[in-house]
């Protein structure tokens, strides 16, 4: 069947009618470049149920309170929506609830302790300067694959003591994967065969690596997961496998989007860039804006576990809720002129790019200091950097929003 309104051929699942408009409208990929006239559409709808078992939620109120409503299951397996997937499963805690995702997630929230994550600053720093001298001398800088990918993904490895030349097939991999990520909406949202062998290759990759670590254990995060106990509690290899994934996965992809979407918004923007040279401190309000004006991750669903309403909306056991983050953040009636890219915004309501309630990010405070810092060195070291005509394109992904190809000039480099 052919989707309704703008005929983006996207098809609806078996058995359900064509997607309603402006369903069909975020979901095409036409729209990629800019799917916030979409999301607007769809917040002032909110709460919208434009089909059996989904309600679209998209204001900033609806979406903070629902986020962290013990009703609202992130199991998300158990919906009617939910996709059966291929290949071998993980059991990652993202899809737990509380207590148990907590009791999961308190083992390892020790390795993103704001101590150590601050500790890690000058490391990052030394990364990131090497990347931006290697543009200098290519005369170039390609962010996605020069920037946004080589320095997260530099990152993860050596916290998870992953060797970093397996960096190009681990980037592929977790690139596949990505497209599983989006919510169940006609064609998105399904676990595609390449998706799948990319989740095959990381679990048969990270059961050799744990097997390595239990006969020689190193200063790494495998080796601290399998050795770690808290209350009697201990993973086990599965729990290990899933980890080791998701927080690869999850590490760096968003960090890699985060990047590229602050440093095109910073080039259409031109006048903000030069506040941030004038005064390089803005870097963490940068990477707030950029959070709340273009999140890395547009999307995030829940399973509704009671009946109940919201509005004039009916939830009912099983429904899937699909928090549209990138609408909430651009929601009018918490932020004043909310499309204006604005990196000295006045404070305001926290936006929902790291998600809100049990399942906030872990790790919102690494992904954020990688990115002040890249921004800052950005903005202070290329001379005259622009984007390069035709220098753009998206990622086919709706949910992990970024660019896949982001090519700038600039005229040199600051000395220092």
């Amino acid at each position: 069947m052919v989707g309704t309104a703008g005929g983006n051929g996207d098809s609806a699942l078996p058995g359900r009618p064509p997607l309603p408009g402006e369903i069909a409208d975020l979901t095409d990929p036409g729209n990629r470049e800019d799917p916030y006239p979409s999301l607007e559409k769809l917040r002032r709808r909110s709460p919208y149920t434009p089909f059996d078992g989904l309600l679209v939620v998209g204001r900033h109120d609806q979406c903070s309170a629902l986020l962290r409503d013990q009703t609202m299951s992130a199991a998300r397996d158990r919906a009617p929506l939910s996709p059966t997937p291929r290949g071998p499963r993980t059991r990652n805690f993202l899809h737990l609830d509380p207590p148990e995702h907590t009791r999961y997630r308190r083992l390892v929230t020790g390795a993103f302790t704001r101590r150590k994550v601050d500790g890690m600053a000058p490391w990052i720093r030394e990364i990131a300067t090497d990347l931006f001298r290697a543009a200098a001398e290519a005369g170039t800088l390609e962010v996605v694959d020069d920037l946004a990918y080589a320095l997260p993904l530099r990152v993860i490895c050596e916290l998870l003591g992953v060797p970093f030349e397996d960096r190009q097939l681990l980037q592929e991999w977790s690139s596949e994967l990505a497209t599983a990520l989006d919510p169940p909406l006609g064609t998105t949202g399904r676990m595609t065969p390449e998706a799948a062998r990319a989740r095959a290759g990381f679990v048969h990759y990270f059961r050799r690596l744990i097997e390595e670590r239990r006969s020689a254990p190193r200063q790494d995060l495998i080796s601290h997961l399998l050795q770690v106990e808290e209350d009697g509690h201990r993973l086990d290899d599965d729990d290990v496998l899933a980890t080791c994934v998701l927080l690869l996965n999850a590490g760096h992809e968003t960090t890699v989007n985060l990047i590229g979407n602050a440093i095109l918004a910073l080039l259409r923007h031109p006048g903000q860039l030069d506040r941030l040279r004038a005064d390089p401190t803005l870097a963490p309000a940068v990477v707030e804006e950029v959070l709340r004006y273009d999140a890395p991750v547009q999307m995030t669903t829940r399973v509704a576990r009671r009946h109940g309403t919201l509005g004039d909306a009916e939830v009912r056991p099983g429904d899937t809720v699909l928090f549209l983050l990138g609408a909430a953040n651009r929601d009018p009636d918490v932020y004043r002129d909310p499309d204006r890219f604005d990196i000295e915004r006045p404070a305001a309501p926290a936006h929902l790019a790291f998600s809100a309630g049990a399942h906030f990010c872990l790790g919102a405070g690494l992904a954020r200091l990688e990115v002040a810092i890249a921004l800052e060195l950005f903005s202070t070291f290329l001379i005259r950097p622009r984007l390069r005509d035709g220098g753009v394109s998206y990622k086919r992904n709706l949910n992990l929003r970024g660019p896949s190809r982001l090519q700038v000039d600039f005229d040199g480099v600051h000395a220092g």
